[in-house]
């Protein structure tokens, strides 16, 4: 954990302080704090940053308006804070490029609690696999490198946030296999006491937008009605 950078992005001073002092007693030491949306491109343009704990109402404009250009930069994990609720909201922090949101006020042990989880998930995948020695993964269009922590996409190298990297590799380990939204939660975000149902909608768009030649009508990731999804995988 003490190799994790991260980088809080939040103009409320107290908020900055109060999170800096949680994460240094949870054994996260390099943290990084910006007040405004440019100056936390300043930083990411300088440093790797492994997760972004990104406010979404700063004072030169919206979280949801800076994460997009964070994603020219960055794959870190996105965490928003926000006082916005609706449902609409939290689907605009999905769809610009977030993995997860907090809403505020918040107990600064969950934020923890996400990073931790979210640490593991990481760790998890690069454990070697003995059913899968290889680690690559390999559906006709489209390839995931586990090793080089890649997707490939008809022969070419496609940008994968982590979050979204993590899902479509836990469907790559079982292939043909329908998994519910809340399965989905648990096996691959690590809990789902917090996290709407929606955070699996949305990563699922994220990943048809990749795979896919249609994300509209998928041919390899597709919806089964009333159970969930699968990674649809022929074998020759």
């Amino acid at each position: 954990m003490e190799n994790t950078a991260i980088l809080i992005v939040d103009d409320e001073q107290s908020i900055v302080t109060m999170l800096e002092t949680m994460l240094k007693k949870e054994g996260f030491y390099q943290v990084y704090k910006a007040h405004t949306g440019k100056d936390a491109l300043h930083i990411l343009e300088k440093q790797q940053i492994d997760i972004i704990i990104l406010d979404v109402m700063l004072p030169d404009g919206s979280g949801f308006d800076f994460c997009p250009k964070i994603r020219l930069h960055s794959n870190a994990y996105i965490l928003f804070l926000t006082a916005r609720v609706s449902d609409l909201d939290v689907l605009t922090g999905f769809a610009t490029g977030g993995d997860d949101y907090v809403t505020k006020p918040f107990n600064p042990l969950e934020i923890a609690a996400r990073i931790k989880a979210y640490i593991r998930r990481v760790e998890q995948s690069q454990v070697p696999s003995v059913s899968f020695p290889n680690k690559q993964y390999d559906f006709g269009r489209f390839k995931l490198d586990e090793n080089a922590g890649e997707l490939i996409v008809d022969g070419k190298i496609v940008s994968c946030p982590t979050q979204v990297y993590l899902l479509l590799l836990y469907f790559c380990k079982h292939p043909n296999t329908i998994f519910s939204k809340s399965t989905l939660l648990e096996e691959v975000w690590g809990f789902d006491r917090y996290v709407d149902e929606n955070t699996v909608s949305v990563h699922i768009r994220r990943i048809r937008e990749r795979i896919e030649k249609d994300p509209s009508n998928p041919e390899y990731l597709v919806t089964v009605r009333g159970l969930g999804y699968k990674l649809v995988k022929e074998f020759s």
